[in-house]
């Protein structure tokens, strides 16, 4: 199946962008909430991979994890191996229900053109803002030092490289009046096609 597909960088906005989209009757197939709950089903394998501090009552410290593969590039990979084929199973599952109910879409991967080829696309649409505004976001949000979310952005594919790759662009760039004003043309494309399928 080929998605459309919601993607970005970190503390671009992207939960701003699918809670409208909500809002607006669209569904959003989640990809980091379905990695949430994939990680907490493979506590045991993260406990064995990265040790038992990682692991409380049964469910992973994210923070501590994140803190670990921001880091650590190789850690991260072996994260990934132990998630990856569960998250793209449910990804599957939950878009083939909303296809087959003939529902109007979207499934948000943070991760889409970093993991190039995995997942296939009949649209991209990236919700951008510059790289400045992702670190000062990021610091506030998850009161992160400069240092630390600058590792976090680096850790992903620069967000120009994202915005050039794009078939829509969703400004976040600004304040949440011109934000709605880009989900709305964006609604409108979403429709557009919908109707032509």
């Amino acid at each position: 199946m080929r998605y459309i597909v919601l993607t970005g960088g970190i503390a671009s906005g992207k939960s701003s962008v699918s809670n409208m989209l909500l809002e607006n009757g669209i569904s959003v197939v989640d990809a980091d909430k379905i990695a949430h709950e994939v990680l907490d089903e493979k506590a045991d394998e993260i406990t064995n991979a990265f040790g038992r501090e990682f692991v409380k009552e049964g469910r992973v410290d994210r923070k501590k994890l994140g803190e670990l593969i921001f880091k650590d590039k190789s850690q991260r990979e072996i994260l990934e191996s132990i998630l990856h084929e569960n998250i793209y199973q449910k990804i599957k599952t939950a878009a083939a229900s909303l296809e087959k109910q003939k529902k109007l879409f979207v499934v948000d991967i943070p991760l889409f053109f970093e993991k190039e080829g995995i997942y296939k696309s009949a649209l991209t649409a990236v919700v951008y803002a510059p790289k400045q505004m992702q670190i000062a976001r990021l610091m506030q949000r998850s009161k992160l030092t400069e240092d630390e979310a600058r590792l976090r952005v680096a850790a992903q594919l620069d967000i120009e490289q994202k915005r050039a790759k794009a078939d829509v662009v969703i400004d976040n760039s600004k304040d949440l009046a011109h934000l709605k004003k880009e989900v709305e043309k964006f609604i409108a494309i979403l429709k557009e096609r919908h109707v032509s399928q």
